[in-house]
C-alpha cells in the first residue's frame, strides 16, 4: 500500500473529527422527538424546563457513552488486527465481547455481583480469558494461528458463549429483564455516573493501545525482523493485547456486546491513512466513535417512536462487510 503524505493523513483526522462532532449534534437533536438548537444550548447550560430541553439533557450522556464505547471498540479492533496480523480480527468475531458478557452474567447469577465497578473487573477478566482461549484454539494444527482458523475459533466460541449466557439467564426471572436488552448491545439509559465508573479503565486502555503504535509497526514486519530491530516481540504483543482487552471488557460492561465496529473501522482507516499505526490508531478511535454514534441515531429514527438497539444496526452494517473480507483473495494476513 502506498505511503500517504502527512498532510493527507492530517486532513483525514480533521475530517473524522468534524464528522464526529456532526453526529454528536445529531445524536442530541434527533430521536423520538426533534430538539431545536436553542433547547440543546439551554440543556448544555443546565436548563431542564421544556420537553425539548429535558430530551436533550437525557441524550447528552447517551451521546457521550456512544462516543467512548465506539472509540474503544474501533481502537481495540485495530490493535487486535495488528497483534494477530489477522484482517478478520474483531472483538465480537473473536469472541472477546461475548466472553466478557458470559463472565458478567455468571457473576451476577451465581455469585450475587452487584457492584458496577465489579462488573467492569469481571468483564475484563472474561474478555482476557476468552481472547486467550480463542488464540490457543486457533494455533492448533498445521500453519499456526491463520486468520481463517482464528475467525472460525472465534465464531464458534461466540456462539457457544451466547448459548451459555441464554442458559444462565432464562431460568432467572429476577435478572432476565435487565440483561435481555444488555445482551443485544446498546447505549440507552446512559448516565454520567456509569460513564465515570468505566472511564478510568477506558483511559488506561486507550493509553496502552496508543503507546503501542510503534511496536505494532514493528510487528507488522514479521516477528523475526521485529526482533532484529530490537523489539521484544512477546512483550510488545502482550502489552498491546492487554490494552485491547481493557477496552473491550470495559466497553462490554457498560454497553453490552456490540460487534463489527472493530472490524469495519480499521479496514476503512487503512484505505485513508495507510498501515502506519501512529496514524491508524487515532483515526480508528475517531471513526469508531462516529460510526457507533451514527448507528445509534439511525436506530432511533427509523423505528420512531420505538428504538432499534445500536448492536442490531452495527450488525446490519458489519455482517456484509465481514463476508466481503472473507471472500477476498488476500485474506491470509495483513
Amino acid at each position: 500500500m502506498a505511503r500517504r503524505p502527512a498532510g493527507v493523513r492530517t486532513l483525514w483526522l480533521l475530517l473524522a473529527l468534524m464528522a464526529l462532532a456532526a453526529v454528536m449534534v445529531a445524536s442530541v437533536a434527533f430521536g423520538s422527538r426533534e430538539v431545536p438548537w436553542a433547547d440543546i444550548q439551554a440543556a448544555l447550560g443546565g436548563a431542564d424546563e421544556t420537553l425539548g430541553q429535558a430530551a436533550a439533557t437525557k441524550r447528552i450522556p447517551r451521546t457521550v457513552l456512544a462516543v467512548v464505547v465506539g472509540a474503544a471498540l474501533g481502537l481495540a479492533g485495530a490493535v487486535m488486527q495488528g497483534v494477530t496480523r489477522n484482517p478478520l480480527a474483531d472483538p465480537g468475531i473473536l469472541g472477546v465481547n461475548m466472553g466478557a458478557s458470559l463472565a458478567v452474567v455468571t457473576a451476577v447469577a451465581f455469585f450475587g455481583l452487584s457492584s458496577p465497578t465489579g462488573y467492569i473487573w469481571v468483564a475484563i477478566a472474561g474478555a482476557a480469558l476468552s481472547a486467550l482461549f480463542v488464540y490457543t484454539v486457533g494455533t492448533l494444527g498445521r500453519g499456526g494461528a491463520t486468520p481463517l482458523k482464528l475467525a472460525l475459533a472465534g465464531a464458534a466460541t461466540s456462539a457457544a458463549f451466547a448459548s451459555l449466557v441464554s442458559a444462565v439467564i432464562l431460568p432467572r426471572n429476577d435478572i432476565a429483564g435487565s440483561f435481555r436488552l444488555w445482551q443485544i448491545g446498546g447505549v440507552g439509559g446512559a448516565s454520567f455516573e456509569r460513564i465515570g465508573q468505566v472511564a478510568p479503565f477506558l483511559a488506561v486502555g486507550f493509553a496502552i493501545c496508543l503507546l503501542s503504535a510503534r511496536a505494532l509497526n514493528s510487528l507488522a514486519l514479521g516477528d523475526e525482523l521485529a526482533a532484529g530491530l530490537g523489539e521484544r516481540v512477546a512483550v510488545a504483543r502482550a502489552v498491546a493485547a492487554l490494552g485491547a482487552v481493557l477496552l473491550c471488557g470495559a466497553a462490554t460492561a457498560v454497553a453490552g456486546p456490540i460487534a463489527f465496529v472493530g472490524l469495519v473501522v480499521p479496514h476503512t482507516c487503512r484505505l485513508l491513512v495507510g498501515v502506519d499505526h501512529r496514524w491508524l490508531l487515532p483515526l480508528s478511535a475517531l471513526l469508531g466513535a462516529a460510526l457507533l454514534t451514527a448507528a445509534d441515531v439511525v436506530g432511533r429514527i427509523v423505528a420512531r417512536p420505538a428504538e432499534i438497539d445500536v448492536g442490531i444496526v452495527t450488525a446490519l452494517i458489519g455482517a456484509p462487510f465481514f463476508i466481503y473480507i472473507v471472500r477476498r483473495q488476500k485474506v491470509r494476513a495483513l
